[in-house]
């Protein structure tokens, strides 16, 4: 019997326990207080999907002392988890995510870094960068082609996504942009320190200059 695919809110779940072991009510605080509130909070959402992982061998829970005499589940990914979740993580952008997930291509960039890397954050973000370049002239054909006939509500609508397509891409190169500098910081850095560090070695261990 094939295995079931993940579900996004599995995904999330993982992403999350790979960043700390949780209890289920740990994790239905996130989804109500942070910028993942997208996910549904409720205990028939998140008590059944953390069940699947389980079943699956991707996460194990195990009986903690909480705070007082009260105890809890705590939920950690299993190798199979990680495994699980770096697979997802690393899979290609494709045209389809760019118009129908992008959501779910933002929750794979949040949980790259820590998860895989920053290689792979990367990777994710030439995916984009590719598949948006590609898309974004389609759509202003598809502009050019119908603006003649379409209602202005229509053609107004359409210009509003592809601005936003537009938005994404800019956000997407100064994304690259970042991670750019982030690897030349040490080498533009270490040129002064080995300069200090010769202007710092002691006197008697320089050479004598003739006279």
């Amino acid at each position: 019997m094939p295995k079931a695919a993940i579900s996004k809110l599995g995904c999330a779940l993982l992403g999350l326990l790979q960043q700390k072991p949780s209890s289920g009510y740990d994790l239905r605080k996130i989804f109500s207080t942070t910028a993942m509130t997208t996910y549904s909070d409720s205990p028939g959402a998140i008590y059944p999907a953390l069940q699947r992982l389980q079943q699956h061998g991707l996460i194990r829970g195990s009986i903690e002392s909480g705070t007082g005499l009260r105890r809890r589940q705590v939920f950690r990914l299993t190798a199979q988890g990680t495994a699980e979740l770096r697979k997802w993580i690393a899979r290609p952008v494709l045209r389809a995510d760019v118009i129908r997930g992008l959501d779910e291509v933002m929750l794979r960039f949040a949980f790259s870094e820590q998860a895989v890397g920053p290689s792979a954050s990367v990777r994710i973000l030439q995916s984009l960068q590719a598949e948006l370049a590609s898309y974004i002239p389609d759509l202003h054909a598809q502009l050019s082609a119908g603006k003649a006939t379409m209602p202005t509500s229509g053609r107004l609508a359409l210009e509003s996504g592809i601005k936003g397509y537009e938005c994404l891409l800019r956000w997407t190169r100064n994304a690259l942009g970042a991670y750019a500098l982030k690897k030349i910081a040490p080498i533009k850095h270490d040129r002064p320190n080995r300069a200090r560090r010769k202007q710092d070695r002691p006197k008697n261990d320089r050479p004598e200059r003739k006279k």
